[in-house]
């Protein structure tokens, strides 16, 4: 019998087992978790979650009898201490677990601020968890005092929620615009009046100098001297691939762990994706940290396993849910050189050319325009622009041009 062990247990390891089952894969299935929780949804952590609005057994990918009834063997709260190569085992405590393909899905770690200018003090946290946002849940209450260090939509979206909870909230961002390293200068102007209008102060080209406190969070200096009081801090800057298992077993690193087109990393007994996972792309190489990333690279992976031999061809899109308001991403943007704007005020899109080349949308409350333009990306059609800033293009027929 195959023994397939999954060492991860987050949404990517959580679609790689049930694509195996649901393909017909018999053989034995072991995945291994960190955390004590079934695999659950992150992006609603920070979110509905931490806002009260749902329940821990909602966040759940899928009941906890799902495992057991599709013998899956799940064990929880466990940390993987060694890979033997070698013996094709998996190690830990005095516990080995034979594989004859294993599969790394260990995700992402979050960057945390240094000691050395007060990263460890009480109140500050980061978003990843749900021990983290159950951690912060008691400090997020009415008119208290918060620092947001980091204008990502991590950053983003946690002053949203700071803010609909009645806080003060200020966020810093050390690049000249929020979302510089993600998003058109024209997105970023629409998040920061967003967040202005619901009484966040905004302070970009601003980093944190230091925290300052005894024992517990009050206070930041910042880069221009000034200083802010504070009753807890939310540090969104950035998150880092999970290769240190990969790693001290001697596989290849590149910007996460190696694989190729198939999944593969150097070791073909041992197959990576999601987060923690870079893949061929155009040329060079590429690491997505998207739920639907995870997903659909997880399950080309199990496809893979089974002898699909099917090379993996990204589709992205991403979303952002701040206020009231929906951001629906398609494609990448790397390398664009025009913006063409449709629409205008609360629903816009921004449609990102390179040359005559559609490379990617963000879409605030249009569906429409993310839809078509998810379409047009991925079937390698490039509209006119004049069509797309046009307010009188019917969008739709542009799929059929």
């Amino acid at each position: 019998m195959t023994n397939i062990v999954v060492v991860g247990a987050g949404q990517a390891g959580a679609a790689c087992v049930a694509r195996l089952r649901a393909d017909g894969f018999d053989g034995q299935i072991t995945m291994i978790g960190e955390e004590p929780t079934p695999p659950y949804q992150r992006p609603p952590l920070s979110k509905k979650y931490l806002l009260g609005q749902m329940e821990l057994e909602r966040l759940y990918l899928r009941p906890e009898s799902y495992y057991p009834e599709n013998a899956i063997d799940l064990h929880l709260n466990m940390e993987i201490e060694q890979i033997d190569r070698e013996a094709k085992c998996v190690i830990i405590g005095d516990k080995r677990i034979p594989y004859d393909h294993l599969v790394l899905t260990t995700g992402s770690v979050p960057r945390h601020l240094p000691a050395a200018i007060g990263g460890d003090l009480g109140g500050v946290f980061v978003v990843r968890g749900l021990a983290d946002v159950d951690a912060m849940a008691p400090a997020v209450a009415q008119d208290a005092r918060v620092l947001i260090v980091g204008g990502g939509y991590i950053g983003l979206e946690a002053a949203a929620v700071c803010a609909a909870k009645g806080m003060k909230v200020t966020l810093i961002e050390m690049a000249e615009r929020i979302l510089q390293r993600v998003a058109s200068p024209e997105t970023s102007d629409y998040f920061r009046a967003l967040h202005q209008s619901h009484g966040v102060d905004i302070r970009e080209g601003i980093g944190l100098e230091r925290l300052t406190g005894e024992g517990h969070v009050s206070g930041a200096v910042l880069s221009d001297g000034s200083e802010v009081a504070l009753d807890m801090v939310i540090v969104g800057i950035g998150i880092a691939p999970a290769t240190a298992l990969a790693q001290s077993a001697g596989l290849e690193i590149d910007n996460g762990i190696k694989v190729n087109e198939f999944g593969q990393t150097s070791d073909p007994a041992i197959w990576s994706a999601g987060d923690c996972a870079s893949f061929p792309y155009k040329g060079g190489r590429l690491r997505l940290e998207s739920v639907q990333n995870a997903i659909d690279q997880s399950e080309n992976l199990a496809r893979n396993i089974m002898g699909a031999e099917q090379p993996y061809l990204p589709y992205p899109w991403f979303w952002s849910d701040q206020y009231e308001v929906k951001l629906q991403i398609a494609g990448l943007n790397t390398g664009y050189d025009r913006i063409v704007t449709r629409g205008g005020g609360d629903v816009v899109s921004y449609w990102y050319f390179k040359g005559d080349d559609l490379l990617a949308v963000d879409a605030m409350n249009d569906p429409r325009a993310y839809m078509v333009g998810k379409r047009l990306i991925e079937a390698g059609k490039s509209p006119a622009q004049d069509a797309i800033a046009d307010p009188e293009t019917d969008l739709k027929a542009l799929l059929r041009a």
